[in-house]
């Protein structure tokens, strides 16, 4: 008798593995779903709509975990986990549409969710801080000539965006008045507009009222790290325009977020504060299709923090929404003493991880450095897309 040999596969492709063993080829795409597995929280259920959940669950073989009091009724709501294979949870839906207490709605949410898709290639948004005091570079393109050689410099190097910002939101900073942000983004806005130059341009924003002038000017996207917190006529201004926006989010302003950040479940509250965000401004008139969600590394978040949300982000998929990180020269590096380009190697190590999670956009100082990560990983077959 020979020993036996057991690998674990940790594949995206799984049908190319039941090719492998020449599995039926004419059943194959539908038989990927029996080998894909998905964790799905759901929230807030009625302690009838976690029973029938439950029961329908485990009629295909799968399982939902509840609250330990949900079979006695001594609680109203409770919190659900629903896994199994994908072919599995199908069923679910299909045969929670037929329920009562609300649980059609749950089967149509379910099926949606499980029907999202992700573009594998992202496309890289270049910093351009016109700032005295952002944390990595400041002051190095205050300047209206320096700051211009760097935006040409961005988009020889393959920026797909340029993000620019005149007000530094580091741990600790304070506002910038709308004046003073507009004096420095004007004239490069201005630069742009004559020069014809054909890229889409993000302005790091939280003021409507730069927003508004910049837009007017030929921005289409504004990147608000507060996500709408700090100025409440924003998603009106980004609704009236049709812009794009980016909704981050933060614990607290700079001056405060790092000051002793404490989440009971960190991934949830992000996840549940993006909701509502998004919620909030599609309510406003906002196309879903104009909106980019942003966990916020750094900005409210321990080191431990920011390692959690790199390595848990395909859990934001859930908002659908496009996704982008900004990990690039921030404190999760723990590089303080370093120079730029040292943090810049960590930073594209960094982001092989979001690329291989199919992140959408990735925020970045150096964009020669990750466009090459790209060719690397997806042009030249290094990474299965």
């Amino acid at each position: 008798m020979h020993d036996f040999i057991l690998k674990e596969i940790d594949s995206p492709n799984m049908e190319r593995e039941l090719n492998d063993i020449s599995f039926d080829s004419s059943y194959v795409h539908k038989a990927c779903k029996k080998f894909k597995y998905k964790n799905i929280k759901i929230f807030d259920l009625s302690i009838a709509q976690a029973n029938i959940l439950k029961q329908t669950a485990l009629s295909v073989g799968a399982d939902c975990a509840t609250h330990r009091e949900t079979i006695t009724g001594k609680i109203e709501k409770t919190d659900c986990i629903l896994g199994g294979s994908v072919s599995q949870l199908v069923k679910i839906s299909e045969k929670l549409v037929l329920q009562p207490f609300g649980l059609k709605k749950l089967g149509v949410s379910i099926a949606e969710f499980l029907d999202i898709t992700k573009i594998h290639k992202p496309k890289i948004a270049g910093i351009l801080n016109i700032t005295k005091n952002s944390f990595s570079d400041g002051g190095e393109f205050f300047e209206f000539e320096k700051s211009i050689q760097h935006l040409n410099e961005m988009i020889k190097d393959g920026a797909d965006i340029i993000d620019i910002g005149a007000e530094s939101t580091k741990p600790f900073s304070k506002a910038v008045p709308d004046d003073e942000q507009l004096k420095v983004l004007i004239p490069v806005l201005e630069y742009i507009q004559e020069n014809k130059i054909d890229i889409p341009i993000s302005i790091d924003t939280r003021s409507s009222v730069v927003a508004e002038k910049c837009l007017k000017l030929g921005a289409s996207i504004i990147n608000d790290v507060s996500g709408f917190d700090y100025d409440e006529k924003m998603p009106e201004i980004i609704a009236d325009y049709g812009a794009k926006i980016i909704i981050q989010h933060s614990k607290d302003t700079p001056e405060n977020m790092q000051r002793n950040p404490v989440y009971k479940n960190l991934m949830d509250e992000i996840y549940l504060s993006l909701k509502n965000k998004v919620d909030l401004a599609i309510s406003k008139g906002i196309k879903r299709e104009n909106i980019i969600v942003d966990p916020g590394i750094g900005f409210g978040k321990t080191r431990e923090d920011n390692f959690e949300i790199l390595n848990r982000i395909e859990e934001l998929y859930g908002l659908e929404c496009p996704v982008m990180l900004g990990i690039s020269r921030k404190s999760l590096l723990n590089m303080p003493e370093e120079d730029n380009f040292t943090k810049d190697i960590f930073t594209v190590a960094l982001n092989t991880t979001a690329v291989c999670k199919h992140v959408d956009f990735l925020r970045v100082h150096n964009v020669k450095l990750n466009k090459m990560l790209l060719e690397l990983l997806i042009n030249k077959g290094g990474f299965n897309a």
